[in-house]
């Protein structure tokens, strides 16, 4: 009977939060059908569609799992130009195919990507996983700066070098041109594909987190010996987390490349990967509701902010004080602190001093 009312209970939060992303979504269609939002507002929609699912992603892996990842961007970036090139190669079937596709076959190489990554890395904790996530991101970065793809009648080719060296053929085109990126991206993103792939990935992750696995990898976050102890996996369920936080992180990144015409990696560096963190951590460290609320206020809040000219991201930034100093969640604000001494740590290591 006890486990009943915990899973009607459960079950009743899960439909509070999806009749929240359904009210927000239906709110904002009936806003921008009215013309009641800018342009600027406007062209911010699907980006933060793409952000929730990078937050909730996240919280996954830093949140449920308990393990910190400073290279989420670098999965969103391979799913990026992974959903950009099938879409590209695609180019006459309807754009709705091609969307759908592009936003699988992203997620796809994300996942492998996670399980190339997740494999040795997942052995490590604290600050040495840390390193390496973030380490993962600045290579996946630089790799694509250095890399040229193009798309012929032969199929793909794929170049270190330059463009020229490519040797497309008649009709042929360069999809990604090194530094610069994709250029002559299709624009096939919407709002509503923003807004089933945030139900989509809801119903993941929260299906996920209430069920035996999810119970296990909370487990393993509260206290790794004694998980070990009972006979938990680590190694699987780490993995398990971790593939599928990459996974639904590389079908934002399909989504996100494809409302730009043009997409470079410089859209996902470090700062991206910092940016998706104060989402998880200003929302709660595994409050899927908060990590929604947070990636679209925060999104929003520059833009609103505009107004103020030079002072735009010093309120920003008072805003992110006021809102930590504010929270009555001591779990949070210890975690918070957690990530911020490892970080300190990160910067001594590369800087060559001893960690106090």
């Amino acid at each position: 009977m006890k486990q009943k009312k915990t899973m009607s209970k459960s079950f009743r939060q899960n439909l509070i939060t999806y009749a929240m992303v359904t009210a927000a979504f239906i709110l904002m269609m009936v806003l921008k059908g009215a013309g009641a939002l800018s342009n600027s507002l406007s062209g911010q929609l699907v980006p933060i569609c793409a952000y929730i699912v990078m937050a909730v992603s996240l919280n996954l892996t830093v949140g449920i799992l308990g393990e910190l990842s400073l290279g989420h961007a670098g999965f969103m970036s391979v799913g990026a130009f992974a959903g950009v090139i099938t879409a590209v190669c695609m180019d006459g079937s309807p754009d709705v195919l091609r969307l759908i596709i592009g936003l699988i076959i992203g997620g796809i190489f994300a996942g492998i990507a996670g399980v190339i990554v997740g494999v040795p890395v997942l052995r490590l904790r604290g600050d040495y996983l840390a390193i390496v996530t973030l380490a993962f991101g600045e290579i996946i970065k630089n790799i694509i700066n250095c890399l040229y793809i193009g798309a012929d009648a032969s199929g793909l080719r794929f170049s270190f070098k330059d463009a020229a060296s490519l040797g497309l053929g008649e009709g042929g085109r360069v999809i990604v041109n090194g530094p610069m990126g994709a250029t002559a991206v299709p624009k096939l993103s919407t709002f509503l594909a923003g807004f089933i792939l945030i139900i989509v990935t809801l119903f993941v992750v929260l299906n996920l987190i209430k069920s035996r696995a999810g119970r296990a990898i909370m487990a393993l976050r509260d206290n790794r010996i004694a998980a070990e102890s009972v006979g938990i996996p680590i190694t699987k369920y780490k993995l398990m987390a971790f593939i599928i936080s990459a996974v639904l992180a590389g079908m934002a990144g399909a989504l996100f490349a494809m409302n730009y015409s043009t997409v470079d990696a410089s859209k996902f560096s470090f700062n991206t990967s910092i940016l998706i963190l104060v989402f998880v951590v200003l929302g709660g460290m595994g409050n899927i509701r908060g990590s929604i609320i947070a990636a679209t206020v925060l999104t929003v809040l520059p833009e609103l902010l505009r107004a103020f000219e030079d002072y735009r991201m010093l309120i920003y930034a008072v805003v992110l004080i006021i809102v930590m100093l504010a929270s009555n969640n001591a779990k949070v604000q210890q975690y918070l602190s957690n990530i911020t001494d490892k970080l300190k740590s990160l910067v001594i290591r590369k800087k060559g001093g001893a960690v106090k």
